[in-house]
């Protein structure tokens, strides 16, 4: 007997918990089926809002408006004066000054290369290197940089002869123990003398020149030959 309630009071708890889950599902579906609330109306706080349209005209591009010319921009008595008052100036069309042109300067020419060395190397220039051998500092120096000039202008300059070359025909050079600047020299070229300006490096230790730079100038009048010792030829003066 006791057996048979016991059995009775579990089915009647599981019927209760099988209800109770049948319950909460159809709560739950019921929930989701609702429709969303929607906000309360805002009150009527009797202003009401109009998009009025923008006037076609006023969507028109505005016109540029032009500045005065100068004659319009004169006051209007001196428009109006005659211009016979001043024939010379209304006949005269104004012009705007135009500056003159300023020459650029002559700049020195940097050599890329050196002959010296194969002048005096070459069997022609015997002669002209033993007395090289025989002088000795500045003069020596010097006498190499008036070779390297001569070649140098032989090189750049086709159409010349240059034959002979006078470093202080104008001005004195400047002669150190590493370099040689000559600002007023000349060389002879086809009989006619021109003027020459140079700077040129040498190499402490092996003596040879390592940087040369020119600038040939124009010829030379011949009235001021003979003022500095320039000649023609090998002769007599050119007088």
């Amino acid at each position: 007997m006791e057996l048979a309630a016991g059995k009775w009071d579990g089915g009647i708890q599981r019927g209760a918990a099988a209800s109770f889950a049948l319950h909460a599902a159809a709560l739950l579906l019921l929930l989701l089926l609702l429709p969303k609330a929607e906000p309360p109306p805002l009150p009527d706080d009797g202003f009401s809002v109009e998009i009025v349209p923008q006037p076609v005209e006023s969507l028109k591009t505005p016109e540029l408006v032009k500045a005065p010319s100068p004659e319009q921009a004169k006051p209007q008595a001196e428009r109006d004066a005659p211009v016979a008052n001043n024939p010379a100036a209304a006949a005269m069309p104004s012009v705007t000054p135009i500056a003159p042109l300023v020459p650029k300067p002559a700049e020195f020419v940097a050599a890329s290369r050196l002959f010296s060395d194969k002048v005096l190397a070459d069997p022609r220039s015997r002669g002209a290197h033993e007395a090289l051998r025989g002088l000795a500092g500045s003069e020596r120096n010097l006498q190499l940089c008036d070779l390297e000039a001569l070649e140098q202008v032989r090189r750049a300059r086709p159409e010349m002869r240059p034959d002979t070359l006078a470093p202080y025909a104008m001005t004195p050079e400047k002669v150190s123990a590493n370099s040689v600047e000559v600002r007023g020299g000349a060389f002879r070229s086809k009989r006619a003398w021109y003027n020459i300006q140079f700077k040129c490096g040498f190499d402490a230790a092996s003596g040879k020149i390592v940087s040369f730079a020119f600038l040939v100038g124009d010829a030379i009048p011949h009235g001021e030959w003979q003022a500095h010792n320039l000649v023609a030829d090998d002769g007599a003066a050119d007088q």
